[in-house]
């Protein structure tokens, strides 16, 4: 084989393998709105695209760790923080992401030709015992599936693959037409890692079933003490039976995937984001380009105190209102204190604060 033609099976072969990974942040690289916080009734806290979610009597936090099992690199850690040792049965805490319905069409769900997934990611707790993970299918008809692992030494880094056939259980649910996908900018699947489970959501393992049922009876329930964690790195959703070595994306590359749900031009004081102009002397109508496409028009908010100059004066920006935003730009007015004539021309600085966006799933 010549040169040329060993190039282009490298780098087709390369192609190939790129782009494979259907999670966003597997990686645990980008955290925009905090490297710990508190989680919350599904809420984004810590972790772009990963949603913490605890519904129990109990609390945990969420952060961004540098325990990681090849010694360099990221991973989310969970905490109890507050122990409940008695789940009750509509109760649950997990972690999980919702993946957007038209990066998912290539699956083929809701025809006979529907895809296998591979599933893999690195574990690590002190309290060991068996672990559930679940897809969600929302649209159409609701399924769900859930498979078992274990933890078999504790606080030590696991290697985890599971693959999900479109027929596990022996069901038709998936290659039906109900088991399609919308092909739309709404939640196509949500993947998730179980941490306590309620009985009201127990159902069979490797089974697509018609119900929201996210565990089985053998999860065990790491919120039971304050002494537990939990640690997620590599996580990786893949079309296929077998498990690829993990996609590593540059920091850039996956922030601007992750901007696409949540842009945040804060963390520079007094730095120069967006221009607008002077509606009169406390308001302005504003714009700030988005650094990529966000997925829907997005909420606005502000954090500190943002300005709005012209010229010599600076504003102090108090309030911002949706006015003309769409998917590429950031339009709004903003209410200032007094200052400037109407028809100044002027530039939105971060003060000490900043502008929010969000268009999460």
């Amino acid at each position: 084989m010549s040169k040329a033609a060993e190039l282009a099976a490298l780098i087709g072969s390369q192609s190939a393998l790129s782009n494979r990974n259907l999670i966003i942040n597997g990686a645990y690289q980008i955290f925009q709105r905090a490297s710990s916080a508190t989680a919350a009734t599904s809420t984004y806290t810590t972790a772009d695209r990963w949603i913490p979610f605890e519904s129990t009597d109990g609390a945990m936090t969420t952060e961004q760790s540098s325990d990681h099992p090849s010694g360099t690199g990221f991973s989310l850690k969970a905490q109890v923080t507050t122990a409940d040792t008695s789940i009750g049965a509509a109760q649950f805490c997990y972690i999980f992401q919702k993946i957007e319905a038209q990066n998912l069409q290539h699956l083929n769900y809701g025809t006979s030709s529907a895809k296998s997934l591979t599933l893999s990611f690195h574990v690590k707790s002190n309290k060991t015992g068996t672990y559930t993970i679940n897809l969600h299918k929302g649209d159409n008809t609701a399924y769900n599936y859930v498979q078992e692992y274990t933890i078999s030494s504790a606080n030590t880094w696991e290697k985890k693959i599971i693959t999900i056939s479109p027929t596990a259980g022996s069901t038709s649910l998936i290659t039906s037409s109900a088991g399609a996908i919308n092909n739309d900018n709404g939640a196509g699947l949500e993947v998730g890692f179980g941490l306590a489970w309620g009985s009201d959501f127990n159902t069979t393992a490797d089974t697509w079933v018609a119900a929201n049922d996210y565990s089985t009876t053998n999860q065990v329930n790491w919120m039971d003490s304050t002494s537990n964690n939990f640690y997620l790195a590599e996580v990786q959703l893949e079309i296929g039976e077998q498990a690829t070595p993990f996609e590593h994306r540059s920091f850039e590359d996956e922030l601007l995937r992750c901007q696409r749900y949540h842009q945040r031009f804060t963390g520079v004081s007094n730095g120069r984001v967006g221009i607008g102009t002077k509606t009169s002397a406390t308001g302005a109508r504003c714009i700030i380009p988005f650094n990529t496409a966000m997925r829907a028009t997005p909420s606005h908010s502000i954090t500190g105190t943002p300005r709005f100059e012209t010229g010599a004066a600076a504003q102090n920006v108090s309030s911002i209102n949706t006015s003309g935003a769409n998917t590429l730009v950031g339009g709004f007015d903003v209410v200032t204190a007094s200052g400037g004539a109407q028809n100044d021309p002027g530039v939105l600085d971060m003060g000490d604060g900043g502008y929010i966006f969000d268009a999460e799933l």
